[in-house]
């Protein structure tokens, strides 16, 4: 049996293995812009200097500050954010130290450990450690838009850490911690294969194209010969349609149930999400909504989303 300290030893030797794969490649930035002076963190992603962190950190700014634990300080230049996902790519004009090693966070469990690296108050390389809480959990933006798969962690975090690295016992990057949700309720924005497409959709364009609809909605059970059809048991009730928007062009109404889209089914705003790719732009799309005990169909094209949208 292992006694106490040969447990805390394993897990000492567990995060300090962690911070000396990280730490170097986490840089504290400084940042000014018409909202005032703030701060943050980033880690480097490539050689050549791009850099994740935060769409909040970067607000209003076009340049930063970034400085490392070696003692290096650089300009960085905002080449593109995305405030839907709350990431931002920015690209240093020096030298910059190794990248962090991403991560794949769908492969997380939950009690699992993980390292929070970030500069919270201004304290810059500040290391925390804790265990994965939840996962799944969803983060609203200030758009009014819905990350998807957020992490919840007990890692300690504070204002400073957003954009900062959450890795796990291998020192890989699997989430961008970007919120804190209250005493030991920390959340990060996961790193995996959608957040991967948006970071390399803004490292090549500086932006992420997406489609709209213009609905908001919650989910609502369906009735139970309807469920027991279709093999679902809950669909997306329409609450608002935006007026001029595809949805209203469409002839989707407040009440129905939208149950399937592009003959997918479908129960949950998030799901909806997922389907307004670049892709769905401009192209026809057929709706199926449960309305006045029938189904019906009805044809709608999505419009490109921008930051005004809601």
């Amino acid at each position: 049996m292992v006694d106490d300290r040969e447990a805390m030893d394993a897990y000492s030797a567990a995060v300090t293995t962690v911070v000396k794969r990280v730490l170097p490649s986490v840089a504290s930035l400084r940042v000014r812009s018409r909202l005032g002076e703030g701060g943050g963190s980033a880690s480097v992603l490539t050689d050549d200097g791009f850099m994740l962190t935060s769409a909040h950190v970067v607000e209003g700014s076009s340049t930063v500050l970034a400085g490392f634990a070696n003692g290096t300080e650089i300009t960085a230049d905002v080449v593109g954010r995305d405030a839907f996902s709350d990431l931002a790519v920015l690209r240093a004009r020096g030298e910059v130290p190794s990248p962090v090693t991403l991560g794949d966070a769908s492969l997380l469990q939950v009690g699992q450990l993980v390292v929070a690296v970030g500069n919270p108050l201004g304290f810059a390389g500040s290391v925390t450690a804790g265990i994965v809480s939840a996962l799944g959990r969803s983060l609203p933006t200030r758009q009014g838009r819905v990350v998807d798969e957020v992490i919840q962690t007990d890692a300690a975090l504070n204002p400073g850490n957003s954009g900062g690295v959450l890795a796990d016992s291998r020192g890989r990057m699997v989430g961008v911690n970007t919120a804190v949700a209250g005493i030991g309720v920390g959340l990060a924005v996961p790193i995996n294969e959608t957040t991967e497409r948006i970071i390399s959709a803004l490292m090549t364009s500086g932006r992420v194209r997406r489609a709209w609809l213009g609905i908001a909605g919650s989910q609502a059970p369906l009735p139970p010969s309807l469920a027991a059809k279709l093999g679902r048991r809950e669909g997306l009730r329409v609450a608002q349609v935006i007026a001029g928007s595809p949805a209203d062009n469409a002839g989707l109404r407040s009440g129905d149930i939208v149950v399937a889209v592009a003959g997918t089914s479908l129960g949950s705003s998030t799901e909806l999400q997922r389907r307004m790719v670049e892709d769905a732009i401009g192209r026809r799309v057929e709706i199926t909504v449960w309305r006045n005990g029938a189904l019906v169909d009805v044809i709608a094209v999505p419009r490109e989303l921008s930051e005004s949208a809601s």
